[in-house]
């Protein structure tokens, strides 16, 4: 087939463009001709929260990667959407993430789908964001009404599409398992690379800083750890308030327990992280998916997540992790259980087994199902 992205990718840096890029590398690997069309222009500066849109990675990929379109600029939607009409892919697949490219990206889906050969389908993470804006839901309800069909990350996504349209073409397709960060290398090897100290086990923080992922939460529960050899790893840029987390740390007189290393981790340094730790937390208040999750099973690391959106969908209870409630108590009470009864081995078992749920080639068949279902 002929298949299109038209997302964020290299040199983006970010989930979304690792996300684009695989996805794309499967397409390839299955014989289809794909290319991936990325952003001129993805936020202006002055709206974009971290340090740099950009990595400073070269790009090792094979897919043709091109930087097209604007997603400030009318004008450059209108011929981006016409250069893709006249180029007929079999499949225009966006991501969906947040409204703010609702216009950019529907209007582009417009002019595309009136060549009545493309197919726009959709892989979303979110259609309803997690930070509300002032809008949101008319941005996504013009975009909902622009394209074909939908593949949702998440049950809870899923259902959120049936107030928008309950009539649109939509499949649910698990996230899956981010396996191009390299291969696991030893705990000792990582925690070498990082100079921790090899006789602490660690709790793993790791993305981006956002209120709603509950750091806050995670920090309160470690607080009441009363093992000594554990330290908490936070790994991410601060997209929230930092001071109130820094002054949250020195009131609970953590300075020493917590390692924070508050920048984006390059691609390259993922490993470390992941292979350093016993076990990765992610005591979200809201959510829907995570692509922490997937890299934590591909690592073939245990996990706590909270029973918010879909992740309980991901991380089985008691087998490859905790599902918890978000609470401080409960999320204190999952790690305590962890570090006490040693069950580092029994979980690491349960997550292999788990994973073999998650795979690129099920996405890309639902994807090209879907496809199908749409004539």
């Amino acid at each position: 087939m002929d298949i299109q992205i038209l997302s964020t990718a290299y040199p983006y840096r970010g989930g979304i463009a690792v996300f684009n890029e695989r996805l794309a590398k499967e397409f390839s690997s299955q014989g289809d001709q794909i290319r991936i069309k990325t952003f001129t222009l993805q936020y202006p500066n002055f709206l974009f929260p971290g340090k740099s849109q950009f990595t400073n990675l070269e790009y090792g990929g094979d897919v043709k990667i091109t930087r097209e379109l604007n997603s400030i600029n009318p004008f450059n939607w209108v011929k981006v959407g016409n250069k893709i009409r006249e180029e007929r892919p079999d499949i225009l697949i966006l991501k969906y993430w947040i409204p703010f490219m609702a216009p950019c990206l529907g209007t582009v889906s417009r002019i595309v789908r009136k060549n009545n050969h493309t197919k726009v389908i959709v892989v979303v993470d979110n259609i309803i964001p997690h930070e509300k804006r002032v809008g949101d839901k008319l941005l996504s309800k013009f975009f909902v009404k622009s394209v074909d069909g939908f593949v949702c990350m998440s049950k809870q996504v899923f259902n959120d599409l049936e107030k928008f349209d309950s009539k649109i073409n939509k499949i649910n397709s698990y996230h899956p398992i981010y396996d191009n960060f390299g291969k696991s290398i030893t705990k000792k090897q990582s925690i070498t690379n990082l100079k921790l100290n090899g006789d602490y086990k660690h709790i793993l923080f790791f993305g981006i800083i956002r209120k709603y992922k509950g750091l806050d939460l995670l920090i309160r529960a470690f607080s009441k750890l009363k093992h000594e050899k554990i330290r908490l790893i936070i790994a991410g840029e601060f997209y929230d308030n930092q001071d109130y987390y820094l002054d949250l740390i020195q009131s609970l007189a953590l300075d020493d327990s917590i390692i924070l290393k508050n920048e984006f981790i390059p691609d390259d340094m993922v490993v470390n992280y992941f292979c350093s730790c016993d076990i990765v937390a992610q005591p979200y208040k809201s959510a829907t998916q995570s692509g922490v999750t997937q890299i934590a099973y591909h690592f073939e690391k245990p996990m706590l997540v909270t029973d918010v959106g879909g992740l309980a969908e991901i991380v089985k209870h008691g087998v490859s992790g905790y599902v918890c409630s978000p609470d401080v108590d409960s999320v204190y009470q999952s790690l305590n259980n962890f570090f006490k009864n040693n069950r580092y081995d029994e979980f690491v078992y349960g997550v292999k087994q788990e994973k073999k749920r998650f795979s690129w080639n099920k996405l890309v068949v639902d994807i090209k199902k879907l496809h199908k279902d749409l004539y």
